[in-house]
């Protein structure tokens, strides 16, 4: 009897879990994004910009979903060129991919679409969705993110069917991150069904 009231208990209160990794460039604004996120929807403060180093290696964010019966792990990978070769050990596990751009940093572009090419090409990531925030919009003489689709067009007919979006963002100060988060997760609700979530009790 106890074992039947045990599993029960368990199946009751087990909760799904899904992972979104954030990928880009370095100095792209992916840590504080990150910050910001934790700092929306938990309520705690954020780290000020300032105070935020380079990722060397990845931080980790958890962020309730919805009724909170559901939970969201949030991988920031670094950005350095040296550190790309490890973003694949996190692929079958993601649930949905985040991709920061510099919309500043125009000199980088054609290293970015080339960087973006090759993770959405990757087959552990088939079918997940993609969102591309085109980051630091508030700065003067910043990419739009009219051009930025432009410039990604012709990788974007790549993702076929896939859910994915370009969205503008302030990481530093919030502004548009609340609405592509919410976008984004609720599209990896809808996608469980080919990326299934883990389960913790």
């Amino acid at each position: 009897m106890y074992t039947l009231i045990s599993g029960l208990y368990k199946q009751w209160t087990r909760r799904e879990e899904y992972s979104v990794i954030i990928l880009g460039l370095d100095n792209a604004g992916k840590t504080t994004l990150l910050e910001r996120i934790k700092s929306i929807f938990t309520g705690i403060p954020s780290l000020p910009p300032d105070k935020i180093a380079p990722t060397i290696g990845l931080n980790i964010g958890k962020i309730p979903l919805h009724d909170k019966k559901a939970l969201v792990n949030i991988w920031d990978l670094g950005g350095q060129q040296e550190l790309h070769s490890i973003w694949e050990k996190y692929y079958s596990e993601a649930h949905a991919v985040v991709f920061v751009i510099d919309s500043t940093d125009v000199a980088r572009l054609e290293q970015v679409k080339a960087t973006f090419d090759k993770i959405i090409t990757n087959d552990q990531l088939e079918g997940l969705p993609i969102l591309v925030l085109a980051n630091k919009q508030d700065v003067a003489g910043a990419l739009r993110v009219e051009q930025i689709k432009d410039l990604f067009n012709p990788i974007a007919v790549l993702l076929d069917a896939r859910d994915s979006r370009v969205l503008p963002c302030v990481a530093t100060s919030g502004s548009g991150v609340r609405d592509a988060m919410d976008w984004l997760l609720v599209r990896v609700e809808h996608n469980k069904v080919n990326r299934p979530p883990t389960f913790r009790n």
